[in-house]
Protein backbone atom coordinates (compact mmCIF):
# COMPACT_ATOMS: atom_id res chain seq x y z
CA UNK A 1 0.00 0.00 0.00
CA UNK A 2 1.03 3.42 -1.21
CA UNK A 3 1.66 5.79 2.20
CA UNK A 4 2.99 9.10 0.27
CA UNK A 5 4.86 12.37 1.68
CA UNK A 6 3.59 15.41 0.42
CA UNK A 7 4.82 19.32 0.71
CA UNK A 8 1.84 19.82 3.67
CA UNK A 9 0.34 23.20 3.67
CA UNK A 10 -0.30 23.79 7.38
CA UNK A 11 -0.68 27.26 9.97
CA UNK A 12 1.77 28.71 12.14
CA UNK A 13 1.76 27.86 15.84
CA UNK A 14 0.04 31.04 16.65
CA UNK A 15 -2.38 30.25 14.34
CA UNK A 16 -3.12 26.91 14.31
CA UNK A 17 -5.76 26.68 16.99
CA UNK A 18 -8.13 29.51 15.25
CA UNK A 19 -7.97 27.93 11.73
CA UNK A 20 -8.63 24.25 12.44
CA UNK A 21 -12.43 23.65 11.88
CA UNK A 22 -14.63 20.43 12.22
CA UNK A 23 -14.81 18.35 9.37
CA UNK A 24 -17.35 20.38 6.95
CA UNK A 25 -20.33 17.97 7.03
CA UNK A 26 -20.54 17.72 10.83
CA UNK A 27 -21.92 21.64 11.02
CA UNK A 28 -24.41 23.75 9.99
CA UNK A 29 -24.21 26.37 7.91
CA UNK A 30 -25.07 28.86 11.04
CA UNK A 31 -23.14 26.50 13.22
CA UNK A 32 -19.74 27.87 10.34
CA UNK A 33 -21.46 31.14 10.10
CA UNK A 34 -21.16 32.18 13.89
CA UNK A 35 -17.75 31.00 14.14
CA UNK A 36 -16.47 33.28 10.91
CA UNK A 37 -18.38 36.15 12.62
CA UNK A 38 -15.81 36.12 15.43
CA UNK A 39 -12.88 34.69 14.30
CA UNK A 40 -11.92 35.76 10.29
CA UNK A 41 -9.41 33.16 10.01
CA UNK A 42 -11.70 29.95 10.72
CA UNK A 43 -11.14 27.10 7.96
CA UNK A 44 -14.85 27.15 7.51
CA UNK A 45 -14.23 30.32 4.88
CA UNK A 46 -12.35 27.54 2.69
CA UNK A 47 -14.52 24.32 3.70
CA UNK A 48 -17.72 26.04 3.87
CA UNK A 49 -17.42 29.15 1.26
CA UNK A 50 -21.32 29.67 1.46
CA UNK A 51 -20.10 31.64 4.65
CA UNK A 52 -18.76 34.02 2.66
CA UNK A 53 -22.02 35.79 1.48
CA UNK A 54 -24.44 37.47 3.58
CA UNK A 55 -27.10 35.69 1.48
CA UNK A 56 -28.43 32.36 0.09
CA UNK A 57 -26.27 30.84 -2.51
CA UNK A 58 -25.90 27.76 -4.50
CA UNK A 59 -23.07 25.38 -3.20
CA UNK A 60 -22.57 23.98 -6.67
CA UNK A 61 -21.86 27.37 -7.80
CA UNK A 62 -18.01 27.71 -9.03
CA UNK A 63 -17.98 31.38 -7.99
CA UNK A 64 -18.85 30.82 -4.46
CA UNK A 65 -16.18 27.97 -4.56
CA UNK A 66 -13.75 30.63 -5.44
CA UNK A 67 -14.23 31.95 -2.52
CA UNK A 68 -13.17 29.37 -0.48
CA UNK A 69 -9.85 29.55 -2.55
CA UNK A 70 -9.26 33.37 -1.91
CA UNK A 71 -9.45 32.85 1.52
CA UNK A 72 -7.50 30.03 1.48
CA UNK A 73 -5.04 32.28 -0.84
CA UNK A 74 -5.20 35.33 1.62
CA UNK A 75 -3.96 32.72 4.37
CA UNK A 76 -0.81 32.19 2.25
CA UNK A 77 -0.05 35.68 1.46
CA UNK A 78 -0.51 36.89 5.20
CA UNK A 79 2.09 34.10 5.91
CA UNK A 80 -0.61 32.20 8.39
CA UNK A 81 -0.36 29.11 6.53
CA UNK A 82 3.22 27.68 5.60
CA UNK A 83 4.14 25.19 2.78
CA UNK A 84 7.01 22.50 3.38
CA UNK A 85 9.91 22.83 1.28
CA UNK A 86 10.15 19.31 0.67
CA UNK A 87 7.82 16.04 1.33
CA UNK A 88 7.06 14.84 4.72
CA UNK A 89 4.93 13.14 7.31
CA UNK A 90 3.12 14.58 10.29
CA UNK A 91 2.47 12.38 13.14
CA UNK A 92 -1.33 13.20 14.72
CA UNK A 93 -1.96 12.35 18.03
CA UNK A 94 -5.59 13.01 19.84
CA UNK A 95 -6.61 13.39 23.08
CA UNK A 96 -10.63 12.72 24.03
CA UNK A 97 -11.19 12.25 27.75
CA UNK A 98 -9.51 9.07 29.05
CA UNK A 99 -8.85 8.20 24.68
CA UNK A 100 -5.38 8.76 22.89
CA UNK A 101 -4.98 7.78 19.06
CA UNK A 102 -2.19 8.14 17.14
CA UNK A 103 -1.92 8.24 13.55
CA UNK A 104 0.11 9.66 10.51
CA UNK A 105 -1.12 12.40 7.66
CA UNK A 106 -0.43 11.84 4.24
CA UNK A 107 -1.19 11.04 0.92
CA UNK A 108 -3.01 7.72 -0.70
CA UNK A 109 -3.48 6.65 -4.01
CA UNK A 110 -6.34 7.79 -5.94
CA UNK A 111 -5.51 4.25 -7.74
CA UNK A 112 -5.72 1.90 -5.19
CA UNK A 113 -8.70 3.21 -3.52
CA UNK A 114 -10.29 2.54 -7.56
CA UNK A 115 -8.96 -1.30 -6.93
CA UNK A 116 -10.72 -1.09 -3.73
CA UNK A 117 -7.66 -1.83 -1.71
CA UNK A 118 -8.58 1.40 0.17
CA UNK A 119 -12.06 -0.61 1.34
CA UNK A 120 -14.99 0.98 2.02
CA UNK A 121 -18.23 0.13 4.34
CA UNK A 122 -20.69 3.04 3.31
CA UNK A 123 -22.62 4.29 0.30
CA UNK A 124 -22.26 7.36 -0.72
CA UNK A 125 -24.65 9.96 -2.24
CA UNK A 126 -24.38 11.02 -5.79
CA UNK A 127 -25.65 14.86 -4.98
CA UNK A 128 -22.87 14.91 -2.14
CA UNK A 129 -19.91 13.75 -4.33
CA UNK A 130 -20.22 16.09 -7.04
CA UNK A 131 -20.58 19.15 -4.54
CA UNK A 132 -16.75 17.91 -2.59
CA UNK A 133 -15.63 16.93 -6.13
CA UNK A 134 -16.16 20.70 -7.62
CA UNK A 135 -14.70 21.81 -4.17
CA UNK A 136 -11.50 19.94 -4.91
CA UNK A 137 -11.48 20.93 -8.25
CA UNK A 138 -12.32 25.21 -7.80
CA UNK A 139 -9.98 25.22 -4.86
CA UNK A 140 -7.49 23.35 -6.10
CA UNK A 141 -6.61 21.30 -2.47
CA UNK A 142 -7.82 18.75 -0.52
CA UNK A 143 -9.25 20.95 2.54
CA UNK A 144 -10.40 17.60 4.34
CA UNK A 145 -8.50 14.92 5.50
CA UNK A 146 -10.32 11.26 5.25
CA UNK A 147 -10.12 9.11 7.99
CA UNK A 148 -8.66 6.00 7.67
CA UNK A 149 -7.40 2.96 9.39
CA UNK A 150 -5.27 0.04 8.87
CA UNK A 151 -5.20 -3.44 10.65
CA UNK A 152 -2.43 -2.72 13.59
CA UNK A 153 0.91 -4.37 12.92
CA UNK A 154 3.71 -3.80 16.09
CA UNK A 155 6.55 -3.12 14.14
CA UNK A 156 4.63 -0.79 11.91
CA UNK A 157 2.97 1.25 14.50
CA UNK A 158 6.33 1.69 16.89
CA UNK A 159 7.72 3.24 13.63
CA UNK A 160 5.08 5.69 13.91
CA UNK A 161 5.18 5.86 17.75
CA UNK A 162 8.90 6.37 18.08
CA UNK A 163 8.17 9.95 15.36
CA UNK A 164 5.90 11.30 18.07
CA UNK A 165 8.69 12.50 20.64
CA UNK A 166 10.36 15.93 21.00
CA UNK A 167 8.58 19.30 20.80
CA UNK A 168 5.67 19.02 18.04
CA UNK A 169 4.71 21.76 16.38
CA UNK A 170 0.87 21.86 17.43
CA UNK A 171 -0.18 21.04 20.79
CA UNK A 172 -3.60 22.83 21.24
CA UNK A 173 -7.29 21.97 23.21
CA UNK A 174 -9.80 22.43 20.63
CA UNK A 175 -13.61 23.86 21.14
CA UNK A 176 -15.03 20.48 21.69
CA UNK A 177 -12.20 19.29 24.67
CA UNK A 178 -9.51 17.52 22.03
CA UNK A 179 -6.34 18.23 22.16
CA UNK A 180 -4.25 17.77 19.22
CA UNK A 181 -0.76 17.13 19.15
CA UNK A 182 1.52 17.34 15.49
CA UNK A 183 5.01 16.04 15.09
CA UNK A 184 6.55 17.14 11.44
CA UNK A 185 8.59 13.98 10.12
CA UNK A 186 11.49 16.04 7.74
CA UNK A 187 14.28 13.14 8.26
CA UNK A 188 14.88 11.73 4.86
CA UNK A 189 15.74 8.45 6.41
CA UNK A 190 12.90 8.07 8.68
CA UNK A 191 10.49 9.15 5.43
CA UNK A 192 11.72 6.51 3.70
CA UNK A 193 11.23 3.78 6.65
CA UNK A 194 7.71 5.36 7.43
CA UNK A 195 6.38 4.74 3.27
CA UNK A 196 8.16 1.00 3.12
CA UNK A 197 6.51 -0.19 6.34
CA UNK A 198 2.86 0.18 4.97
CA UNK A 199 4.44 -1.35 1.25
CA UNK A 200 3.71 -4.79 2.81
CA UNK A 201 -0.05 -4.26 3.81
CA UNK A 202 -2.98 -5.30 1.47
CA UNK A 203 -5.63 -2.91 2.13
CA UNK A 204 -6.53 0.14 4.16
CA UNK A 205 -10.21 0.66 5.45
CA UNK A 206 -12.41 4.36 5.13
CA UNK A 207 -13.49 4.73 8.87
CA UNK A 208 -15.06 8.03 8.27
CA UNK A 209 -15.07 10.24 5.43
CA UNK A 210 -16.44 8.32 2.47
CA UNK A 211 -17.97 11.41 0.33
CA UNK A 212 -14.16 13.06 0.82
CA UNK A 213 -12.66 9.78 -0.54
CA UNK A 214 -15.00 9.46 -3.04
CA UNK A 215 -15.14 13.20 -4.14
CA UNK A 216 -11.15 13.24 -4.53
CA UNK A 217 -11.67 10.28 -6.55
CA UNK A 218 -13.78 11.73 -9.06
CA UNK A 219 -12.40 15.22 -9.12
CA UNK A 220 -9.13 13.08 -9.92
CA UNK A 221 -10.44 11.68 -12.75
CA UNK A 222 -11.65 14.56 -14.33
CA UNK A 223 -8.10 16.06 -14.06
CA UNK A 224 -7.08 13.35 -16.02
CA UNK A 225 -9.47 13.08 -18.80
CA UNK A 226 -8.33 17.09 -18.50
CA UNK A 227 -4.72 16.25 -19.31
CA UNK A 228 -4.40 12.65 -21.10
CA UNK A 229 -0.81 12.31 -21.01
CA UNK A 230 -0.87 12.52 -17.13
CA UNK A 231 2.18 10.58 -15.65
CA UNK A 232 0.54 9.58 -12.32
CA UNK A 233 2.72 11.96 -10.58
CA UNK A 234 0.50 14.89 -10.72
CA UNK A 235 -0.34 15.78 -6.78
CA UNK A 236 -4.34 15.46 -7.83
CA UNK A 237 -3.47 11.57 -8.11
CA UNK A 238 -3.38 11.33 -4.11
CA UNK A 239 -5.74 12.35 -1.65
CA UNK A 240 -4.98 13.75 1.92
CA UNK A 241 -5.67 11.38 5.10
CA UNK A 242 -5.11 10.66 8.28
CA UNK A 243 -4.22 6.99 8.94
CA UNK A 244 -4.64 5.38 12.61
CA UNK A 245 -4.32 1.93 13.75
CA UNK A 246 -7.39 0.29 13.92
CA UNK A 247 -6.91 -1.08 17.81
CA UNK A 248 -6.93 2.91 18.91
CA UNK A 249 -9.79 4.15 17.57
CA UNK A 250 -13.32 4.52 18.99
CA UNK A 251 -16.84 3.90 17.70
CA UNK A 252 -19.80 5.29 19.88
CA UNK A 253 -23.25 4.48 19.48
CA UNK A 254 -25.47 5.90 16.63
CA UNK A 255 -28.73 5.79 18.18
CA UNK A 256 -32.39 6.35 17.11
CA UNK A 257 -35.46 8.66 17.40
CA UNK A 258 -38.80 7.96 15.83
CA UNK A 259 -41.42 10.47 15.79
CA UNK A 260 -44.51 8.13 16.36
CA UNK A 261 -45.90 5.08 16.85
CA UNK A 262 -47.46 3.95 13.18
CA UNK A 263 -50.94 4.45 14.70
CA UNK A 264 -50.04 1.56 17.50
CA UNK A 265 -51.10 2.57 20.94
CA UNK A 266 -48.52 1.89 23.41
CA UNK A 267 -50.49 -1.50 24.94
CA UNK A 268 -50.04 -2.59 21.21
CA UNK A 269 -46.96 -1.32 20.44
CA UNK A 270 -45.42 -3.42 23.00
CA UNK A 271 -47.00 -6.37 22.64
CA UNK A 272 -45.72 -6.24 18.76
CA UNK A 273 -41.90 -5.67 19.87
CA UNK A 274 -42.10 -8.68 22.82
CA UNK A 275 -42.87 -10.93 19.93
CA UNK A 276 -39.07 -10.56 18.59
CA UNK A 277 -37.50 -9.07 21.76
CA UNK A 278 -37.24 -10.48 25.44
CA UNK A 279 -38.61 -6.73 27.07
CA UNK A 280 -37.72 -5.99 30.22
CA UNK A 281 -39.11 -2.74 32.23
CA UNK A 282 -35.63 -0.86 33.31
CA UNK A 283 -36.10 1.25 36.71
CA UNK A 284 -34.10 4.48 35.66
CA UNK A 285 -31.63 5.23 32.99
CA UNK A 286 -30.49 2.28 30.46
CA UNK A 287 -27.52 1.72 28.82
CA UNK A 288 -26.71 -0.90 26.15
CA UNK A 289 -23.93 -2.64 27.91
CA UNK A 290 -23.34 -5.38 25.49
CA UNK A 291 -24.25 -6.25 21.39
CA UNK A 292 -27.29 -7.49 21.03
CA UNK A 293 -28.93 -5.57 24.22
CA UNK A 294 -30.92 -2.48 23.02
CA UNK A 295 -32.50 0.23 25.09
CA UNK A 296 -35.89 1.84 24.36
CA UNK A 297 -37.38 5.12 25.89
CA UNK A 298 -40.86 5.54 25.61
CA UNK A 299 -43.41 7.29 28.09
CA UNK A 300 -40.81 8.50 30.83
CA UNK A 301 -39.72 4.65 31.03
CA UNK A 302 -36.52 2.70 29.89
CA UNK A 303 -36.67 -1.34 28.48
CA UNK A 304 -34.10 -3.44 27.98
CA UNK A 305 -34.84 -5.47 24.51
CA UNK A 306 -32.76 -8.72 24.12
CA UNK A 307 -33.65 -10.19 20.07
CA UNK A 308 -35.28 -14.20 20.40
CA UNK A 309 -33.66 -16.73 19.33
CA UNK A 310 -34.11 -17.17 15.46
CA UNK A 311 -34.70 -13.43 14.56
CA UNK A 312 -31.81 -12.90 12.91
CA UNK A 313 -28.63 -15.17 11.13
CA UNK A 314 -25.73 -15.41 13.42
CA UNK A 315 -23.55 -16.04 10.49
CA UNK A 316 -24.25 -13.19 8.63
CA UNK A 317 -21.81 -9.81 9.64
CA UNK A 318 -24.68 -7.40 8.34
CA UNK A 319 -27.68 -8.84 9.61
CA UNK A 320 -26.30 -10.01 13.04
CA UNK A 321 -25.48 -5.91 13.54
CA UNK A 322 -27.73 -4.68 16.36
CA UNK A 323 -28.36 -1.90 13.80
CA UNK A 324 -29.61 -4.65 11.25
CA UNK A 325 -31.76 -6.42 13.92
CA UNK A 326 -33.75 -3.14 15.20
CA UNK A 327 -34.27 -2.57 11.62
CA UNK A 328 -35.55 -5.59 10.54
CA UNK A 329 -37.68 -6.40 13.29
CA UNK A 330 -39.12 -3.73 15.02
CA UNK A 331 -38.35 -0.43 12.74
CA UNK A 332 -39.89 -1.84 9.22
CA UNK A 333 -42.45 -4.34 10.23
CA UNK A 334 -43.88 -1.95 13.31
CA UNK A 335 -42.98 1.56 12.83
CA UNK A 336 -43.41 0.81 8.95
CA UNK A 337 -39.91 2.51 8.17
CA UNK A 338 -38.99 0.75 5.62
CA UNK A 339 -35.81 2.83 4.28
CA UNK A 340 -33.82 4.65 7.12
CA UNK A 341 -32.08 6.90 4.85
CA UNK A 342 -35.14 9.02 3.27
CA UNK A 343 -37.79 8.42 5.51
CA UNK A 344 -38.89 12.07 7.78
CA UNK A 345 -40.15 10.27 10.82
CA UNK A 346 -36.75 8.81 12.09
CA UNK A 347 -33.64 10.70 13.14
CA UNK A 348 -30.14 9.63 14.35
CA UNK A 349 -28.50 11.09 17.30
CA UNK A 350 -24.41 10.38 17.90
CA UNK A 351 -23.48 8.85 20.90
CA UNK A 352 -21.60 11.99 21.77
CA UNK A 353 -24.56 13.36 22.97
CA UNK A 354 -25.31 10.64 25.43
CA UNK A 355 -28.77 8.72 26.74
CA UNK A 356 -29.75 12.28 27.94
CA UNK A 357 -30.56 13.57 24.31
CA UNK A 358 -32.40 11.10 23.96
CA UNK A 359 -34.92 11.47 26.96
CA UNK A 360 -34.71 15.17 25.97
CA UNK A 361 -35.59 14.76 22.24
CA UNK A 362 -38.71 12.20 23.90
CA UNK A 363 -39.95 14.22 26.83
CA UNK A 364 -40.14 17.18 24.53
CA UNK A 365 -42.80 15.49 22.46
CA UNK A 366 -40.73 15.92 19.34
CA UNK A 367 -39.92 12.09 18.91
CA UNK A 368 -42.34 9.41 20.59
CA UNK A 369 -39.81 6.66 21.04
CA UNK A 370 -35.90 6.66 21.08
CA UNK A 371 -33.51 3.50 20.87
CA UNK A 372 -30.15 3.13 22.16
CA UNK A 373 -27.41 0.64 20.11
CA UNK A 374 -24.66 -0.35 21.53
CA UNK A 375 -21.60 0.30 19.55
CA UNK A 376 -20.87 -0.95 16.63
CA UNK A 377 -17.21 -3.03 17.15
CA UNK A 378 -13.53 -2.21 14.74
CA UNK A 379 -13.79 -5.76 13.82
CA UNK A 380 -17.45 -5.88 12.36
CA UNK A 381 -16.83 -2.88 10.22
CA UNK A 382 -13.36 -4.59 8.87
CA UNK A 383 -15.07 -8.05 8.28
CA UNK A 384 -17.92 -6.27 6.30
CA UNK A 385 -15.58 -4.61 4.36
CA UNK A 386 -13.87 -7.49 4.05
CA UNK A 387 -16.39 -9.20 2.55
CA UNK A 388 -17.45 -5.91 0.09
CA UNK A 389 -20.29 -5.52 2.04
CA UNK A 390 -22.01 -1.85 3.16
CA UNK A 391 -22.68 -1.30 6.75
CA UNK A 392 -26.71 0.00 7.35
CA UNK A 393 -27.00 3.47 7.50
CA UNK A 394 -25.65 5.20 10.37
CA UNK A 395 -23.64 2.54 12.09
CA UNK A 396 -20.67 4.08 13.59
CA UNK A 397 -19.81 7.67 14.90
CA UNK A 398 -16.17 7.98 15.53
CA UNK A 399 -14.84 9.84 17.63
CA UNK A 400 -13.04 12.08 18.25
CA UNK A 401 -13.29 13.34 14.34
CA UNK A 402 -10.22 15.09 12.80
CA UNK A 403 -9.82 18.57 12.31
CA UNK A 404 -9.50 20.05 8.65
CA UNK A 405 -7.18 23.37 8.47
CA UNK A 406 -4.30 21.56 10.37
CA UNK A 407 -2.81 20.45 7.07
CA UNK A 408 -3.65 21.19 3.71
CA UNK A 409 -2.72 18.96 0.47
CA UNK A 410 -2.16 21.33 -2.21
CA UNK A 411 -3.12 19.76 -6.27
Amino acid sequence: MVVRPFRALRPTKDKVSLIAAKPYDVVTEEMARAVAQKNPYTFYKVSRPEINFDHPVDTHDPEVLKTGRTHLEWLMEKGYVIEEERPVFLIYRQYWQDHVQTGIFATFSVDEYIQNKIKKHELTRKDKEDERALHVKVVRAHTGPVFLMYKSQPDVDQIIMRNAKGEPEYDFVDESGVRHVVWVVRDEKEIETIAKAFEKMDAFYIADGHHRAAAAVRAAIDFRNENPKYTGDEEYNYFLAALFPHNQLKILDYNRVVKDLNGNSEYVFLNKVSEKFNLEKIVGTYKPERKHTIGMYLSNTWYKLEPKYGTYDSEDVIASLDVSILQNNLLEPILGIENPRTDKRIDFVGGILGIEELIRLVDSKEFKVAFALYPTSINDLLKVADEGKIMPPKSTWFEPKLKSGIVVHLI
